[in-house]
């Protein structure tokens, strides 16, 4: 055999071949991907439960609608996680730890925290005791928001590239199975139960209990799952003399954090570029069912068609995309879901001429349905490859991921003035427009060498 230095020039590496149908089917079977379809499942639970469920139980209790609107703050927890993020990676659970391992000491605990809060959350009621009701609803969130921040930095440790993409096509698959099942579920789990003789409370509280038990399966999931090999070089890490103090390691975990991401190459255009991807879908999504119902279609209506066939859209477009994740580069798995999700969102323009037309307000959603999960898998799959340091995963995927909320909330707090100004066709063609920056820093990021780093090394 020639050795390379004997050669005038290296040989270019061999591309590897695009991989059957069979292996990108066969690697949602690995036990590593279905661990992270029950954590998905675990951690979509709770959303519902804090949300639509806690809003129907408080109406139905006769509690005044300014009190029931005040309770949205009790989400406060999804986009502050950042602040204690730094946590999951600086401490290390006691006992816990040295039975499972850094990360899935973390999950049980923080699962045992949320089953612990749904049941409190079971106890109360709403009329006589808003303020607790209130308490407990937001430790449910917190203690949702934490097993979120664990369960990412989860999966982007014990997850090879080449199964990111399945790994979030299956964790958002669960997820919004799971958000169904304490939403929808659960109300008709009430209806049972006060088919079955008990009173509304008992029957809320009923509901709320078998909620609970659900977590089990998360539960399962992390008793059942590998702690990541990555967890080791953590582990040594904070057992060094200079990380003794636990309140010293928080604060240093948290400003390398950012250093180390800072540090990139092109960082700033990165961090930008995770605002705007999901912008213009997060602007449509703002008044979707507004505009639905201002041009005459009923709630009923909307429902049907949002739980029927627009629930197995996002399904299948978040199985999509883990798919084109599998089979093409980074940078084009986020061109073809950054172009699809923004086109899509052309369909709406054209509803608000048609007006009230049922057929064709299923194609709008189940169009927008099937390209926003399918852009979502593509985008989340970015943005674990971009955590690729194990002392800071848990830190950094929270940093990104509120950076990328930023457009559903303070961006789409302005909304309703522009749809009120430009009108309903001019509205969902701002929103289609407003993808185009992100298509820049897109072809920039590409020509900058960007992607080529994030890709898995190939023998």
């Amino acid at each position: 055999m020639i050795a390379p230095e004997a050669t005038s020039e290296a040989p270019l590496p061999a591309k590897p071949p695009a991989p059957s149908w069979r292996e990108v089917l066969m690697v949602y079977l690995q036990r590593r991907v279905l661990v992270v379809l029950l954590l998905g499942f675990s951690s979509g639970l709770p959303f519902s439960l804090a949300g639509q469920t806690l809003q129907a139980w408080m109406t139905e209790s006769g509690v005044d609608i300014k009190t029931i609107g005040l309770f949205a703050l009790v989400g406060t927890p999804y986009w502050t996680k950042v602040f204690w993020s730094p946590a999951v990676d600086a401490l290390d659970v006691p006992l816990l730890g040295r039975w499972l391992g850094r990360r899935r000491a973390w999950l049980l605990l923080t699962q045992f925290m949320l089953m612990a809060a749904i049941l409190l959350l079971a106890s109360c009621n709403p009329l006589r005791a808003p303020g607790v009701l209130a308490v407990a609803a937001l430790l449910v969130t917190t203690a949702s928001a934490t097993q979120d921040i664990v369960i990412d930095a989860f999966r982007v440790e014990s997850l090879p590239q080449a199964e990111q993409g399945a790994g979030v096509a299956s964790y958002v698959a669960a997820y919004r199975v799971a958000a169904l099942v304490s939403g929808a579920g659960a109300l008709l789990l009430v209806s049972g139960f006060v088919d079955w003789g008990f009173d509304q409370q008992r029957a809320y509280s009923a509901a709320y209990i078998a909620m609970a038990a659900l977590i089990i399966i998360g539960m399962f999931a992390t008793l059942w799952a590998v702690e990541p090999d990555s967890s080791r070089m953590a582990e040594a890490e904070h057992a060094s003399p200079g990380h003794a103090a636990p309140v010293r390691r928080f604060v240093d975990v948290a400003i390398a954090s950012l250093k180390d991401f800072l540090s990139r190459d092109a960082a700033i255009a990165i961090l930008l570029f995770v605002v705007l991807f999901k912008l213009a879908d997060a602007l449509a999504t703002a008044l979707n069912t507004t505009f639905a119902m201002k041009i005459g279609f009923s709630r009923v209506e909307l429902a049907a068609i949002l739980k029927g066939v627009g629930f197995a859209a996002a399904l299948l477009g978040g199985f999509a995309g883990g798919f084109v994740v599998r089979s093409f580069s980074m940078s084009k798995s986020l061109w073809i879901g950054g172009i699809l999700q923004t086109v899509a969102i052309l369909a709406f323009s054209w509803q608000a001429v048609v007006g009230r037309d049922a057929a064709w307000l299923t194609f709008a959603i189940t169009v927008e349905q099937f390209t926003a999960g399918l852009g979502t898998v593509t985008f989340v799959a970015y943005l674990s490859a971009l955590c690729g340091n194990p002392l800071h995963t848990a830190t950094q995927y929270a940093l990104l991921t509120a950076l990328t909320a930023l457009g559903r909330t303070v961006f789409a707090a302005g909304s309703g003035y522009l749809a009120d100004a430009t009108g309903w066709f001019g509205y969902f063609l701002i929103c289609s427009a407003s993808a185009i920056p992100s298509f820049f820093l897109l072809a920039y990021l590409q020509r900058r060498g960007h992607f080529d780093a994030l890709q898995p090394a190939t023998p």
